[in-house]
């Protein structure tokens, strides 16, 4: 009986070929693949796909070459803006940042069905193997650009400067941003009601309420100890215990190493279960990202092993979003608060790390997400090219949903409802989500200065603001 060809590598390969607009050839195809394949299994998958009418092929021999059927057409917008990804398929839309060639053949492995791909557990090599200030993640050249993009004016500063004063800008992005990539509900607004008057959102399960105010917790650590933070086990295991507050079946699980089994929902990924091997791998984690010099790649590399060691009960992702910020806010870089990223990207990323152990597909979120960070707190916005086609799609209903709230004189509560009662009749139900961030991101961003825009009068907006709470 012949062997089953896995599902994801076809995929993968599929992936490859739409991410080319002319037929290609084979050698262009086995360069894009995240993973070495022979020559004759490579063939053999190739004229599968060919046999399946899911590939066309043209020429013989050497010549021989591949594309995607007429109407199988991914589009991608420019280099650090949103892309549309659309298939043939005209009701699966998808917003996505733009990705690599080897990056969108991880995309398609860990979305193949879960069936079809090979369990896998914790690989300590893929630990072992990095050397500090020897091994980079991340080129050269794309951290001088993170550092040219991120570094604010002034000089150098204590730990810490910069961050203070982005502080309350960033302390209700971060916590809502993190909190979102888990699924949370809580909409920008209601997140910033619940950390500056206290006041939860009705009909929202209390555990997001709880999840979003650990963050805030969490921040406060690394902001108001920005000289004293570290890849050291005090601030780790601080930051977990802070960020699972509240939220962990046994209380004394939060700020302590796993020493149970976990499994990971939606993934064939096994993490380590022996608990001596979790703490020594977590030491070893510490070490390595303490000893890395440049602070972005001393990021990406906490982003990274954190959540694949699964050192904690749960939590562990959040735990290494905020200390990706440690040698950013220790620097006085531009901090990164994932604006912006979209929950399935940054999903994507993690699985292959999980299951595959490649960085590219998390690497290019990490980076895109940087930039768009920047922008949020900088005046650096040049980096990131053209308009966000999203916000110019729906820059008419925005903007009289703004008017509309400061004219009406709604509060956030309020304005929060008209958006999604709005966004349900005019926006489709993809976008909805987005569509209620960028508006609520126009309103919390109002000011004096830029209120003609919408065609507002500064008596109009100064009644308004008086009662924006």
């Amino acid at each position: 009986m012949p062997k089953r060809i896995p599902g994801q590598e076809l995929e993968a390969i599929l992936a490859i070929v739409a991410a080319h607009p002319d037929a290609i050839q084979v050698r262009t195809i086995r360069e894009g693949l995240a993973y070495e394949l022979p020559p004759r299994m490579l063939q053999r998958r190739l004229a599968l796909l060919v046999e399946q009418k899911r590939l066309l092929a043209e020429g013989r021999g050497k010549g021989r070459r591949y594309r995607l059927p007429p109407g199988d057409v991914v589009a991608r917008a420019k280099p650090a803006q949103i892309s549309i990804t659309a298939t043939a398929h005209p009701d699966r839309v998808e917003v996505y940042p733009p990705i690599s060639q080897k990056a969108e053949a991880i995309k398609q492995a860990v979305r193949a069905p879960i069936q079809h791909r090979q369990p896998v557990g914790y690989r300590r090599a893929f630990l072992d193997d990095y050397r500090p200030n020897a091994t980079f993640f991340l080129p050269a050249e794309t951290r001088q650009h993170l550092l040219e993009i991120g570094r604010p004016p002034g000089g150098e500063r204590p730990a810490g400067t910069y961050v203070r004063r982005i502080y309350s800008r960033l302390l209700i992005d971060l916590s809502w941003n993190s909190s979102r990539l888990e699924g949370n509900t809580y909409s920008l607004l209601e997140t910033e009601r619940l950390l500056e008057l206290g006041e939860s959102a009705e009909g929202k399960d209390a555990l997001e309420a709880q999840m979003i105010l650990n963050h805030k917790a969490a921040i406060e650590l690394l902001v108001e100890q920005a000289d004293e933070i570290g890849f050291n086990r005090y601030t780790i295991l601080n930051l977990h215990g802070l960020l699972a507050d509240n939220l962990l079946a046994d209380p004394l699980a939060g700020g302590r190493l796993r020493r149970i089994a976990v499994a990971i929902d939606g993934t064939v990924y096994h993490p380590l279960e022996v608990p001596q091997l979790i703490d020594e791998c977590f030491q070893k984690i510490l070490d390595t990202a303490a000893a890395i010099a440049d602070p972005f790649e001393q990021a990406f590399f906490a982003l990274l092993h954190l959540a694949y060691l699964q050192g904690f009960e749960d939590v562990n992702k959040r735990v290494s979003r905020l200390a990706a910020n440690i040698p950013l806010i220790r620097e006085n870089l531009c901090p990164l608060s994932f604006v912006d990223v979209p929950e399935r990207a940054y999903v994507d990323g993690v699985l292959g790390v999980y299951e595959l152990n490649r960085i590219e597909l998390l690497r290019d979120v990490f980076i895109w997400a940087y930039q768009r960070s920047c922008a949020r707190y900088s005046a650096v916005r040049q980096s990131l090219g053209e308009p966000d086609p999203f916000r110019l799609r729906y820059r008419a209903l925005v903007a009289e949903l703004v008017a509309t709230v400061v004219r009406a004189e709604l509060d956030k509560k309020a304005a929060t409802a008209l958006v999604r009662q709005r966004a349900a009749q005019h926006v489709p139900p993809e976008d909805q989500a987005r569509f209620l961030e960028v508006v609520e991101t126009e309103m919390m961003s109002l000011h004096e200065g830029n209120i003609a825009r919408y065609r507002l009068r500064p008596a109009e907006y100064q009644v308004w603001r008086q009662g924006w709470r």
